[in-house]
């Protein structure tokens, strides 16, 4: 059952979708997040744009066939050059772009294990981060600092969460699906305690000003990012007692535990069925 809802996950678009995707008809649209601060929308996770004096940094790039739409948008911004691309983990919706923007001299930086994952998978020399880190890294660009904390086991092995210190925004990758079940990648090295952690370490280090991107869904604040951590707690404090109880999974599926949120969480990137089948096994076999 667990391979064939990580096989569910590979068709529904973690690896560039080229053939199924009419890329022509997607549009990638710049929204304002603070100044010079923005979140742009395509096809594929959010993508985090700073402009300013130093040059553009874009965290995410998307789908491969989508760069010169993404850099067509930027240029609307600003004239200036990207300096970096900052990839928050390694899944292709994140990554497909790595190839273009390093052919053109733009360097790509992540984690560590973003590099090893990418690396592994076969990404060209291009591809790859130029520069990688083990926990944090800062930049000092736009007038800001711009920086990069790790945590080690959310959605994958490899997300970071970006601050941009000063604007009061964040940018928190695929550890947040804004209005949507979220996505554990158990076989890239996530886990369902270590998202439901990472929730709720990001909610004690920010305040009701601060604007967040999240890696899918719409552009939120720590009220949207309390009613995600809420909606997860709820979901484990069901699935944990029914997993302590010894239930397979289609046990717990015949419960439909999740029923209540399945109508408003489930018409995302993850199904009810899916989401279901990674994170009860994932709970059931951590207890």
């Amino acid at each position: 059952m667990k391979k064939i809802a990580f096989a569910s996950i590979l068709a529904l678009g973690l690896a560039a979708p080229a053939t199924a995707q009419d890329w022509d008809a997607v549009e990638i649209k710049p929204i304002k997040v603070r100044d010079n601060l923005y979140m742009m929308t395509g096809q594929g996770g959010n993508l985090g744009v700073s402009i300013g004096e130093d040059g553009v940094f874009l965290i995410d790039d998307q789908y491969a066939p989508l760069t010169e739409k993404i850099l067509a948008a930027i240029k609307t911004l600003s004239s200036d050059e990207i300096q970096f691309v900052f990839n928050t983990h390694y899944h292709g919706d994140h990554t497909g772009g790595n190839e273009n923007l390093g052919n053109k001299g733009i360097d790509i930086v992540a984690h560590d294990n973003v590099y090893k994952r990418l690396k592994d998978s076969g990404t060209t020399k291009e591809g790859l981060p130029v520069i990688s880190f083990n926990d944090q890294l800062t930049f000092h660009l736009n007038g800001m600092d711009i920086s990069a904390r790790h945590y080690k086991s959310a959605h994958t092995d490899g997300d970071s969460i970006v601050y941009f210190q000063g604007a009061n925004v964040i940018h928190m990758g695929d550890t947040f699906f804004n209005e949507a079940y979220p996505y554990v990648d158990v076989d890239g090295g996530g886990s369902w305690k270590g998202l439901l952690l990472v929730v709720k370490s990001t909610l004690n280090q920010i305040n009701d000003d601060t604007k967040i991107i999240p890696g899918h869904g719409p552009l939120t604040d720590k009220a949207g990012l309390q009613i995600y951590h809420d909606v997860l707690m709820d979901i484990d404090s069901i699935l944990r007692p029914i997993a302590e109880r010894g239930l397979s999974l289609d046990e717990a599926k015949s419960l439909n535990p999740l029923e209540k949120y399945d109508g408003d969480y489930g018409n995302g990137f993850m199904d009810p069925d899916t989401f279901i089948s990674i994170v009860y096994q994932n709970i059931k076999d951590n207890l």
